[in-house]
């Protein structure tokens, strides 16, 4: 991320390989070999450690381009596995927290995301008998971090954006929730030639949401572990600018594929949350309007959100893609 200049990144929204599930030990190998080694050794606290290590190095430049006052959200599941013989789990979500704190950001309150599940085996072990049963993992931790103080909102110009960029008091009680349950995992099988089997993906409402708590319309949002794209569409849908790192390069072409018809996708998911606030206000006493729209709001700071249409999405430059936006009536 050396391109990146320091201090002019207003957000970070990513969900990094997750250490110690094996999905993602190539990865890790790739990064460094002594990693592979401590596993063939059984010696799995060394390299939960060295794989920490290894996504350290993306945690310093996140603080390096962070401006102050900026949210790092990052999705991080624990891991369980057996090594050696022995079932244990590797609580990432803590060392990810530990890492935050000690290059200086605050740690805030997070959220745990619990995916809907609809499978029949609750444990895992000696099943009903005791004590050798095990707790299944059915849920991820979005980490929340600021760097530095609270962000100023000084001039005319940037009140009225982030006014803009407000959301509605429904979606506010359910957003800032500390507990998600209300999002389903997507498929990770990508079934492409030439392309890792599994993707890691996080669903579309994910960064989506993130993107829109804690950013404003025009920001820049960084992800630095892109994967198959998803943060870059949900700020395009945002009408936010963004940045995304991926070191295999053969995603590319996934995320090509995604751009494909995103416009009718994002400009759909925008109508639904028009639609569902219109429900949500039908039978209520709401004292206030939204200008740009004139539907009806519970609040007074509902009353300048505005939506935007996405036109159109210029991808010819594969690296540079751009986005062309009008107001919606």
């Amino acid at each position: 991320m050396s391109e990146i200049e320091s201090d002019s990144i207003d957000l970070v929204v990513t969900s990094p390989p997750y250490p110690m599930i094996e999905m993602w030990d190539e990865t890790f190998y790739a990064l460094n070999s002594d990693i592979e080694e401590m596993m063939r050794r059984d010696d799995a606290t060394g390299a939960h450690d060295m794989m920490h290590g290894e996504l350290g190095s993306a945690w310093a430049e996140v603080e390096r381009v962070l401006k102050d006052g900026a949210f790092a959200c990052v999705n991080m599941g624990d891991a369980t596995r057996t090594v050696g013989g022995r079932f244990q789990m590797f609580p990432n979500h803590a060392r990810v927290t530990e890492r935050f704190r000690k290059l200086g950001f605050f740690s805030l309150p997070s959220i745990i995301w619990r995916k809907p599940t609809n499978a029949p085996n609750k444990f895992l072990g000696s099943g009903m008998l005791p004590p050798g049963a095990y707790v299944t993992l059915e849920h991820e931790h979005i980490l929340i971090f600021r760097k530095g103080e609270k962000r100023q909102f000084l001039s005319n110009e940037q009140k009225a954006v982030r006014s803009e960029s407000a959301y509605f008091w429904e979606e506010r009680n359910l957003w800032f929730s500390d507990v998600w349950t209300d999002l389903r995992g997507v498929s990770q099988n990508l079934n492409r030639a030439n392309v890792r089997e599994r993707s890691g993906a996080f669903p579309f409402e994910l960064p989506y949401r993130l993107i829109n708590m804690y950013s404003a319309k025009h920001d820049v949002v960084l992800d630095p572990f892109l994967g198959t794209g998803t943060t870059t569409l949900a700020a395009m849908a945002s009408v936010r600018n963004s940045i995304g790192y991926e070191m295999d390069g053969t995603l590319l072409e996934v995320i090509r594929q995604r751009l494909n018809g995103f416009e009718s996708m994002a400009n759909e998911f925008i109508g639904r949350r028009i639609e569902a606030h219109k429900e949500f206000v039908a039978d209520r006493d709401c004292k206030f309007v939204n200008r740009p729209h004139g539907f009806r709001c519970t609040s007074v700071q509902e009353t300048d959100i505005r939506f935007n249409r996405l036109d159109s999405i210029d991808a010819a430059n594969s690296t540079d893609v751009k986005a062309a936006y009008s107001e919606l009536p």
